[in-house]
């Protein structure tokens, strides 16, 4: 509607200074030309805005001029209180002030619609924390909070996962980002997009020197680079499986980053195939956890890969496994495997 366009434009304009008319256009998903008239109907109510050609254009409100804006939805004043993961507020060190300020919105709030939102409180939690995502390193993120606000540079102490050693980094951040209960400094290094979790952070120090980000690139511009970097990365081995159907449903949860289709599924067989995709061969070893419930079908060098993983397992627990030095299940099916490695697996057909 025409008049909740009205009302973006003016809350736009008031948070954000003078803005370019292509980028109101592009945020409110109509034409330059529609947002011109919308300016005009706004001077006509008697609303002082200009707008201002030239390479530093862009439409305005003179300075001074503020309004309050009381008249939310109820919709609006529900979205207000479905907010996200209330730890992502505590890390930020913003619990107190988040709750001070919803205090204050539900006071603003129309009356009628105050109800609404204080249920809306009570009865919609968003946790974005895993399940049974273990003890991890709390991040500390005074120090890259302070970066990320005051647009300086940061000198990183950080250690790479599966590394001993700890590297140096200068970077200049964009921003901090909370995904699945984890937090990532998102920065460029020597130009370039990096990530970096919070938690690997060993040690992290403010340096005087203003930050040096590459002209017009957003934080969500970054994030979203990186994001598709780590999704669409090749994998190095594609891998067939079966798993036993009653294990199917875990099976999918625990291996989701590694599939790469939904498991297959006759609804007959006592077995459903399953395709994923890992970075490295031995990264297969993964597949030991699931014990004779799961069976890799191909290719072979990942089978004889399962092999060597479960005689180390017997070889580090030494004579408790020596009766079966010689001998490893291949796939729960009772048969073994002593010097050569089935390609098919047992049992496919």
């Amino acid at each position: 509607m025409k008049s909740d366009r009205l009302l973006s434009i003016l809350l736009l304009l008031q948070t954000r200074g003078r803005v370019p008319a292509p980028e109101l256009a592009e945020r409110l998903e109509v034409s330059v030309r529609t947002i011109y008239r919308d300016i005009e109907a706004l001077s006509a109510a008697g609303v002082p805005v200009y707008a201002e050609r030239g390479r530093h254009g862009g439409i305005g409100l003179l300075a001074g001029f503020r309004t309050d804006v009381t008249g939310l939805t109820a919709d609006e004043s529900r979205a207000l209180f479905v907010l996200a993961a209330q730890g992502a507020h505590a890390a930020l060190g913003l619990d107190a002030a988040l709750a001070s300020a919803l205090r204050k919105v539900m006071a603003a709030l129309p009356a009628p619609h105050r109800p609404a939102a204080e249920v809306t409180s009570r009865r919609v939690l968003v946790d974005a924390t895993r399940w049974k995502s273990g003890p991890e390193r709390a991040a500390d993120l005074a120090v890259l909070q302070d970066a990320v606000f005051s647009d300086r540079r940061l000198r990183l102490r950080y250690r790479h996962s599966g590394e001993r050693e700890v590297r140096t980094y200068t970077v200049d951040p964009y921003g901090l980002v909370a995904k699945a209960g984890v937090w990532y400094l998102v920065a460029d290094r020597r130009g370039r997009p990096r990530l970096f979790r919070a938690d690997r952070v060993r040690r992290a120090r403010l340096l005087d020197e203003p930050v040096r980000r590459r002209p017009g690139v957003e934080l969500a511009d970054v994030w979203e680079e990186l994001r598709r970097r780590v999704e669409e990365r090749e994998a190095g081995v594609e891998v067939t499986v079966r798993v036993r159907r009653e294990l199917a449903d875990m099976f999918r949860r625990m291996v989701a980053a590694e599939l790469t289709a939904e498991p297959e599924d006759d609804g007959e067989s006592p077995w459903v195939t399953a395709r994923l995709a890992y970075p490295a061969l031995r990264a297969v070893r993964q597949l030991l956890a699931f014990s004779d419930r799961v069976e890799v079908l191909d290719p072979p060098e990942a089978r004889a890969e399962l092999v060597a993983g479960a005689r180390s397992v017997l070889a580090l627990y030494g004579e408790a496994g020596a009766g079966l030095s010689g001998a490893v299940p291949a796939g729960g099916a009772g048969g073994e495997v002593s010097g050569a490695v089935p390609a098919g697996g047992a049992g496919q057909g």
